[in-house]
């Protein structure tokens, strides 16, 4: 069965990119506007791996990430921020807030996949 990616993003075109990317690769993609969006499909069905942006309006991605842990069903799920911000600070909040990884847009395709193989094994 078909690993299931949650992508979190307010670009529509940035969510395009990523899911013709992962489905490319065999992944089922559910997209998301924001975070608060994102959280009630998290709720809605368990899935395998996160990405998300990290400024969004109404929920932004660290938000979403603190939610997300405290969630039982998402306390091992990896979440991947895609963001423009490379700023070490905010890497080191996301880190505490519980993510897994980070990639920096715009990003290659071949990085996102491997970084996603990675996670998922």
């Amino acid at each position: 069965m078909a690993k299931t990616i949650l992508c979190v993003d307010d670009s529509t075109s940035m969510r395009l990119m990523v899911k013709l990317a992962l489905n490319g690769a065999g992944y089922e993609v559910i997209e998301a506007c924001d975070g608060r969006d994102a959280l009630d499909k998290a709720r809605a069905g368990a899935v395998n791996l996160v990405l998300t942006d990290l400024n969004m309006p109404n929920m932004d991605g660290l938000t979403l990430i603190r939610q997300l842990r405290a969630l039982p069903t998402y306390k091992g799920v990896p979440i991947i921020f895609l963001t423009t911000e490379s700023d070490e600070s905010k890497k080191a909040e996301a880190k505490s807030a519980g993510a897994t990884g980070w990639i920096v847009k715009p990003f290659q395709e071949s990085q996102l996949l491997g970084v996603v193989k990675k996670v998922l094994g």
